[in-house]
């Protein structure tokens, strides 16, 4: 799955963002793609928890095709 997080504007951003991924998912594989302001993410889980989580720290996110 690939999230758009439009806050996401740095490196400090970028490992927070991984750090709320892996709590949701230790197993997750994150991709930060910093400039377009996406993560991919390979894992088992629902797309919600990892929204819903990211949501919560601060960084909402939509699901990108």
């Amino acid at each position: 799955m690939q999230l758009h997080i439009e806050n996401m504007t740095c490196g400090g951003c970028a490992r927070s963002v991984t750090a709320t991924i892996k709590e949701v998912d230790a197993d997750a594989t994150v991709e930060i793609d910093l400039p377009a302001k996406h993560v991919r993410i390979m894992s088992a889980q629902p797309a919600e928890r990892f929204t819903r989580a990211l949501d919560e720290a601060g960084f909402p996110a939509q699901q990108t095709p």
